[in-house]
């Protein structure tokens, strides 16, 4: 693979020491290649706010700002064209599944040494899709998830954001400030959320969220209650 000097990258990781060991395993195979960190998910928006002329994203499933799959549905949803590889200690099969069928380039454990990383990083570049290799997705889905991620897929990345948010237990008028828009504005989306995912209430929509969430979410979510 010819290097471009023009590559940009970012790491998307709350555990530092994680962050450098990806940036060290990027850095020996794309040596010439800008590669900025962030440690929340709200910082990482930011950064693509501002510039998003990105070649690859690695995102960890479980950082500040996000639950589950809902950052990889955002990212997805609002840079399309951005590739996006998961990098996470949750890779039991029915998590690497749903990242490939949210949208993601591939999924690499956290568990794989600097070298398995490199590869996997070089795969992707060069347009492949990376997954362990000791991992058989081929599985039958369950329907009911299907059905969910379809409907989840429909939402607008401004709707995905209030969605994050009402998981978050946030009330509309906070929504609003945060996103600095009218309230009525998040009442309009919430009542499009509600619809697509073809559930009654708020309380309902963020319980359909959480159940397309990794298990390690809903032991968090549990933990902290």
């Amino acid at each position: 693979m010819s290097v471009v000097t023009s590559l940009r990258l970012i790491i998307a990781d709350d555990h530092p020491l994680f962050r450098g060991a990806l940036r060290q395993a990027v850095s020996s195979v794309l040596p010439e290649a800008r590669i900025d960190e962030t440690g929340t998910f709200e910082d990482l928006t930011a950064m693509l706010e501002q510039d998003s002329d990105v070649d690859l994203i690695l995102l960890d499933l479980s950082m500040p700002g996000i639950s589950g799959f809902s950052g990889l549905i955002y990212l997805r949803a609002q840079y399309p064209a951005i590739p996006v590889v998961i990098v996470s200690a949750s890779d039991d099969v029915g998590t690497i599944r749903q990242s490939l069928d949210f949208g993601a380039s591939g999924f690499i454990p956290k568990r794989f040494g600097v070298d398995t990383l490199r590869d996997a990083i070089l795969r992707v570049m060069d347009g492949d899709v990376w997954i362990p290799p000791d991992i058989d997705i081929s599985a039958a889905v369950d329907p009911e998830m299907t059905k969910l991620r379809d409907r989840l897929v429909t939402l607008t990345p401004q709707q995905v954001r209030v969605l994050m948010m009402l998981s978050q237990g946030l009330l509309n008028k906070q929504i609003a400030y945060e996103l600095t828009v009218s309230e009525a504005t998040i009442k309009a989306h919430v009542s499009a959320i509600l619809q697509k995912l073809g559930v009654e209430s708020r309380t309902q929509a963020v319980i359909a969220a959480a159940k397309i969430a990794t298990g390690q979410w809903r032991q968090n979510e549990a933990a902290s209650q």
